[in-house]
């Protein structure tokens, strides 16, 4: 398997925000329970997702932590053309404070609505830890992947710096993001998050993924691409991986 399709479905991952969490029931034992879930990365690159713990898959997974994540790219006319990933996991609830208080800094500026309910309510942060992956890319292109995630070297405070740098002074080069890649302008959009190979932008309650040209590992590389696309003509087309 090369290293492209591992980058597809990872981006794949990335680009959705939301998709069909299977648990093994607890009520019926030995069937699946699909439910909507929700999610954004965690620092090391695995689904973060926010739960109550009177939802059924929460009782399922404190019973059995295995379960399945299948994400399927959004608005497609033949489901069956496109990309679809299934990210087996097992699921564990986040009880330390340190990871708590990090997954919701970024979870919230993913999700915003999120805070409040999760404030009213008994709502857990869980992280699906991978196991193995099942990725088709369209007709034919059918994969094992065992290695999926890749952990964001900026997660934390630096992300939030540079986050909260582009909403504050750099309205306008986002919005020319928004116009490059014809992303909808019925409400301003905002920066949510930073990874190495692209950026979240957050429009109304939908999220968009938007790659870079080449990987940014370091902050000075993400602010030459943040700037270099505030001044481009049309958005670069994305480096292949070799195999």
């Amino acid at each position: 398997m090369s290293a492209q399709v591992a980058k597809n479905a990872r981006e794949l991952l990335l680009k959705e925000y939301r998709g069909a969490l299977s648990t093994l029931s607890k009520a019926m034992p030995g069937f699946p329970f699909g439910s909507v879930a929700p999610y954004c990365l965690d620092e090391q690159g695995r689904p973060l997702i926010l739960i109550s713990r009177i939802a059924q898959h929460t009782h399922n997974l404190q019973k059995d932590p295995k379960c399945s994540l299948l994400v399927g790219e959004r608005e497609a006319d033949d489901v069956q053309a496109v990309g679809r990933l299934t990210y087996l996991a097992e699921a564990e609830k986040l009880e330390e404070g340190a990871a708590i208080e990090a997954a919701a800094e970024r979870y919230y500026r993913y999700f915003p609505e999120s805070a409040n309910y999760h404030k009213a309510h008994d709502f857990d942060f869980w992280v699906l830890k991978p196991v193995r992956h099942r990725y088709i890319g369209g007709f034919g292109a059918i994969h094992w992947i065992d290695q999926l995630t890749l952990a964001n070297p900026f997660a934390g405070a630096t992300e939030r710096s540079m986050v909260e740098h582009m909403n504050s002074d750099h309205a306008k080069a986002i919005a020319h993001y928004v116009a490059l890649t014809g992303l909808p302008t019925h409400e301003p959009a905002q920066l949510a998050g930073i990874d190495s190979e692209g950026m979240h932008l957050r429009i109304g309650q939908s999220l968009h993924w938007l790659p870079f040209a080449t990987p940014c590992n370091t902050p000075t590389q993400v602010r030459e691409a943040l700037v270099s696309l505030a001044h481009a003509a049309a958005w670069p087309k994305k480096a292949s991986v070799d195999a």
